[in-house]
C-alpha cells in the first residue's frame, strides 16, 4: 500500500501521460499481488516480476532526473517496457508449474 500511495502522490503531481505511466505500475503490482494471494504465482515468480518491476521503476526515475517530467519518447519507452513486465506476468500466472 506504501507502494500505491506513493505512485498516486507521484501521479497528482505528473502530467497526464506521466499519471498513466504511473496507474500501470501500481496495477502490475496489483495483479503480481494477486497472483501469489491466488496461488497462480510461486514466491519465486513473483520475486522475479518484482525485481523486473523495481527495474523499471528505476529506470523510469532516472528519466525523469532531467526536470522532472518524461517526454514523449521516455514515456513511449517507459510504456513498452511496462508491455513486457505485463505480459510476463501474464504468462507466470497461466503457466502450468506446481505451485508450492
Amino acid at each position: 500500500m506504501k507502494i500505491a500511495a506513493l505512485f498516486a502522490g507521484l501521479a497528482m503531481l505528473a502530467g497526464m501521460g506521466q499519471a498513466q505511466v504511473v496507474n500501470r505500475q501500481v496495477q502490475q503490482q496489483k495483479r503480481i499481488k494477486r497472483g501469489v494471494a491466488t496461488e497462480q504465482l510461486t514466491k519465486e515468480e513473483a520475486a522475479k516480476l518484482e525485481r523486473k518491476e523495481a527495474a523499471t521503476n528505476r529506470q523510469i526515475e532516472r528519466d525523469r532526473v532531467d526536470g522532472g517530467r518524461m517526454t514523449a519518447s521516455e514515456r513511449a519507452k517507459a510504456n513498452r517496457q511496462l508491455n513486457r513486465n505485463s505480459k510476463q506476468i501474464y504468462k507466470e500466472k497461466h503457466d502450468e508449474q506446481k505451485r508450492q
